[in-house]
């Protein structure tokens, strides 16, 4: 069955129970600016992160409007590659999660406010092994992190964030090193911009958009 089809049966089902549609705690809090973060660079460049938190599909979409990310691509990571394949990283047991792979202009945006938009509008990090209708360890939240200062930053931010109790439970997001990335199917790719009216994302992922734009004006772009 295709992958929509099923989304939009769990969707269905847990709006009836009273818990769907929601796109968690993290897009009602306001949550401050990394204390601890790298420069904006003197000079254009590129730089990668790689993120999960959820359905690919609007994670891609909301990164894909952030100033200074000039790429968002779906795939999987933490897993090894003769799994990365949708039907088999549907069954939860591969090791991978559901991830975004983004490349910046560091002269444009930096590392820290990145995780500002993955933390505040793109996932609830209090969700274990689940975001809205969709479950299973492959909807995980983590940061996949590429080098030390990555990982620095990524766990002074969770620390921050938990001290001053900006969600009202604990954050459970994951810091890691990433091994590999591997780009998601193409059907998988832009998914939310070449659907708009699939009610999946009208109900989960177009949203968190209409959040970034509402709370970080600054780096919103309509592109």
């Amino acid at each position: 069955m295709f992958r929509s089809s099923i989304r939009t049966v769990l969707l269905f089902s847990t709006m009836f129970a009273g818990i769907a549609c929601t796109t968690g705690s993290a897009a009602t809090a306001a949550v401050p600016v990394p204390a601890t973060d790298a420069a904006l660079a003197s000079a254009k460049g590129q730089q990668t992160a790689v993120i999960a938190g959820g359905c690919f599909w609007g994670i891609q979409a909301v990164f894909q409007h952030v100033k200074g990310v000039t790429k968002a691509v779906s795939g999987y990571s933490g897993g090894d590659a003769k799994t990365a394949e949708y039907e088999v990283v549907s069954t939860g047991e591969t090791g991978h999660a559901e991830s975004v792979k983004i490349t910046y202009d560091p002269s444009q945006i930096t590392y820290g406010q990145l995780l500002r938009v993955f933390f505040s509008v793109a996932h609830d990090p209090t969700e274990l092994n689940r975001q809205g209708p969709d479950s299973g360890t492959q909807y995980r939240s983590v940061i996949f992190y590429n080098n030390d200062e990555q990982k620095r930053i990524a766990e002074a931010y969770i620390a921050q964030l938990d001290k001053v109790k900006v969600f009202p439970r604990a954050i459970v997001t994951q810091v890691v090193p990433l091994k590999a990335f591997y780009p998601a199917e193409a059907y998988h790719q832009d998914y939310a911009t070449r659907h708009p009216n699939d009610l999946y994302i009208v109900y989960n992922d177009a949203p968190k958009v209409v959040h970034l734009r509402e709370q970080l004006p600054a780096i919103y772009t309509g592109k």
